[in-house]
């Protein structure tokens, strides 16, 4: 999704989110992450204005600060990678081996070998659920991805793609400057 992302080609707008907006957004985040509760305050202040940028592929960023806390592609929010990081509890965490690292960090998709192979680690996941990608050995995780296969699928069929890779260390989202207030 973020491969090619380059904010200043790809942002066509940003705007100033809306109290009434930020609140049913917080809603949809305590839905969807419900271990987020503690937290929210911290990650998405009441006070705090937040900026909402738009941008090509029906792509939009949460922006606190200037500095992105989530993005959606049609659906629904996903942390970014460096929230991520300071809330690591935020997503269930799969775990790829050591010979996957080189191709998540590159973009691609996690397949199911990676995940079955000796050094990786499935915890339980249906189809569709938003998880962070680890890797055997590393203490913050790779990419943050979406389960094409529920756990029990992945583990019996072991084949095709697991884990679609939407963002990951190093691509365009990561590198994305903080916008000026």
């Amino acid at each position: 999704m973020f491969k090619k992302f380059n904010d200043k080609e790809n942002i066509s707008g940003t705007t100033q989110v809306k109290s009434s907006v930020i609140r049913s957004i917080r809603e949809k985040l305590l839905d969807t992450y419900p271990d987020i509760k503690d937290y929210l305050d911290q990650i998405l202040p009441k006070k705090e204005p937040i900026k909402l940028i738009k941008c090509h592929d029906h792509i939009e960023i949460l922006a606190l600060g200037g500095e992105p806390v989530f993005f959606k592609q049609r659906d629904f929010f996903m942390p970014t990678l460096k929230l991520l990081h300071k809330y690591p509890f935020l997503l269930p965490h799969q775990q790829v081996d050591q010979g996957a690292i080189q191709f998540v960090l590159s973009g691609a998709n996690i397949m199911c070998p990676g995940l079955t192979s000796p050094g990786a680690h499935l915890v339980q996941a249906d189809k569709e659920t938003v998880v962070a990608v680890m890797a055997e050995g590393k203490q913050h995780a790779l990419a943050i991805g979406v389960m094409k296969m529920s756990t029990e699928a992945i583990k019996s069929v072991n084949k095709g793609i697991g884990i679609e890779n939407v963002h990951y260390l190093s691509d365009g989202l990561w590198h994305m400057k903080a916008l000026k207030k």
